[in-house]
């Protein structure tokens, strides 16, 4: 595979492209007065949430990578900032699970809302086994990145 569309060009399109990811958040981050690991654990808890599967603070800390008081520092900065409420488990009363607010997931929206259009807008335009295959790619490179800091 040469350095053209497969192989190595596809791997410098990648870093490119999580590059540009990466800037557009940090503005986010900027525009909002919130910390890059801030957005971070704010894309965490949505995803979570997502699934049916809201985090615990030592759950969230996990999976950014953060000790303990790294990860209370920044619920700490959420919650202040009305972005994040810690509210009791409905099945166990001892344990705290993290909620985004619906202020925060506005805000979200508002400025990766046409971004995410433009994405599903591209993505349309893919047959169902282009579709595969990007998922497929992009799993495996998130799955190979996952294990090198597991």
């Amino acid at each position: 595979m040469g350095e053209g569309g497969t192989g190595m060009g596809i791997v410098h399109l990648l870093r490119e492209v999580t590059v540009e990811l990466a800037l557009f958040q940090g503005e986010f981050a900027r525009t909002n007065g919130l910390h890059t690991t801030d957005v971070r654990a704010l894309i965490c808890l949505l995803d979570a949430e997502r699934a049916g599967a809201p985090l615990t603070p030592g759950e969230l800390g996990a999976r950014l990578g953060l000790h303990s008081a790294g990860t209370t520092s920044a619920i700490d900065r959420l919650e202040r900032a009305g972005h994040v409420e810690r509210v009791r488990d409905v099945h166990d009363r001892r344990r705290v699970r993290l909620q985004v607010s619906e202020q925060a997931v506005a805000l979200g929206e508002r400025h990766f809302g046409p971004l995410i259009a433009q994405t599903l807008d591209l993505l349309g335009t893919f047959d169902d086994g282009e579709v595969a295959a990007v998922r497929r790619f992009l799993t495996g490179v998130r799955d190979a990145a996952k294990s090198r800091h597991a």
